[in-house]
């Protein structure tokens, strides 16, 4: 049997585990733009493991003293006293009032006025999920983490298929008294049939779809609830006339004739995928970005450009991961953007990447009127012992100096904090208008 387990309204939940409370209240966990990470004083950050999913792991450190019911306004309040910020998560309270991920906390607000807020806290967040998965692997051999709050566990040859609902009980009280986090959980034959049934009963489920069950077990479920069916696929099936996944899998052979999307889609649905659970996985890009308020000076942008492409230098290095792709992407106040990508035969190095950067904010700029509202950059195909990358010899010598420096400027930030050194760029905060 496979295994799948959601933690339940994860950041909320792990806030309740530090302010008590919050408890069976309506509670919101939001976010706005980072500002530490643009600021000119130095903040203390911390490099986390992995967590899978979008979960950066450059994340800076917040004090925390406790529950201040008006602490959000400080963070969420503008100086015309503005609201802003979106939920990234809620409490099944605060769903109650129709509040989702994503609402923006103005909109939250107005929902409910006797919302509970909290400003969001990814390092506290991502510390609590290495924590849990450090536990895990030693209650299930193979695991495989999804995001930072979901796993999969393969129990074949570890636990016998008449007692996998045993486990799953045991396990998920073991959680609650461990860890004071309350998490629901599937099992099937299959990877998505087991995340399936994970969603089916929340929260605190627990959910066994044995192999022969799971026809009838999809049979009158929406095509909506299934993972990874997005609006372009549920518009063609709306097409079709197709309204559940039991019809998915009566039209088979229609489906299949999508090409690969059909054919995995088939596969997942029925439950024979046979798609294993993975313990480790090869990198295939990392990124940083961000939103702000809307910014229209040109040298403003390229300091905060630059701020990330620090960090994500910092970042590779430590991975020591070699990238050969290097992207950047623009979006404007009018919901326009500019995006860009570019392999280069050079040696990745923190002073090469700086230049890239610079130049392709330059060239990507074609709204120069419209103010600027988000950033991001992302590195991808990464050389590895198979996979090797003959550099180009026009840079060769000047991209060994550079790679150079930026180890020993790996050295220093491991010793003394991300922000100990900083380009001149950096310096000086400019006006946002």
């Amino acid at each position: 049997m496979i295994i799948h387990l959601d933690l339940d309204c994860f950041f909320v939940s792990a806030e309740r585990t530090r302010i008590p409370e919050l408890m069976g209240k309506p509670v919101v966990v939001c976010k706005s733009g980072d500002s530490k990470i643009f600021s000119t004083h130095d903040s203390e950050s911390v490099m986390t493991e992995s967590v899978g999913g979008f979960n950066g792991l450059m994340q800076h450190k917040k004090a925390f003293h406790g529950f201040d019911q008006n602490a959000w306004k400080r963070e969420f309040l503008d100086e015309k006293s503005r609201v802003h910020g979106i939920v990234i998560a809620k409490s099944y309270e605060a769903k109650k009032y129709g509040i989702k991920t994503g609402t923006s906390l103005h909109d939250a607000l107005a929902m409910c006025p006797k919302l509970l807020i909290i400003p969001s806290d990814h390092l506290f967040y991502q510390l609590l999920s290495t924590k849990l998965r450090a536990f895990l692997e030693t209650k299930i051999p193979i695991l495989e983490q999804y995001s930072i709050d979901e796993f999969w566990g393969d129990l074949k040859g570890w636990v016998k298929e008449e007692q996998t609902h045993a486990f799953m009980a045991s396990l998920q009280q073991e959680i609650l008294e461990k860890f004071d986090l309350p998490i629901s959980i599937g099992a099937s034959s299959s990877k998505w049939i087991a995340k399936l049934a994970t969603d089916f009963r929340k929260p605190y489920g627990l959910t066994l779809v044995p192999k022969n069950e799971i026809a009838s077990f999809v049979s009158l479920m929406p095509i909506a609830t299934f993972p990874g069916i997005g609006r372009v696929l549920q518009k063609k099936f709306e097409s079709y006339g197709i309204a559940t996944l039991g019809e998915v899998l009566e039209h088979a052979k229609l489906v299949l004739t999508w090409g690969t999307i059909g054919k995995d889609l088939i596969a997942r649905i029925s439950g024979a995928d046979n798609e294993p659970v993975v313990t480790k996985r090869d990198r295939r890009s990392i990124g940083i970005s961000r939103n702000f308020h809307v910014i229209h000076n040109r040298e403003e942008v390229l300091r905060r450009a630059i701020i990330l492409s620090r960090h994500l230098s910092y970042t590779i290095a430590k991975l020591d991961l070699h990238p050969t792709t290097y992207y950047l992407y623009l979006r404007y106040e009018n919901g326009i953007s500019s995006k860009s990508s570019q392999t280069l035969d050079r040696s990745f190095s923190e002073g090469m990447y700086r230049e890239w950067v610079v130049q392709m904010v330059a060239s990507l700029d074609t709204h120069p009127h419209y103010g600027v509202l988000h950033l991001g950059l992302a590195l991808s195909n990464f050389i590895t012992p198979m996979q090797t990358k003959t550099f180009s010899l026009l840079y060769a010598e000047s991209d060994e100096k550079s790679k150079r420096l930026s180890e020993k400027l790996t050295k220093l930030r491991d010793k003394y904090g991300a922000d100990i050194i900083r380009s001149g760029a950096e310096k000086q905060e400019n006006g946002a208008d």
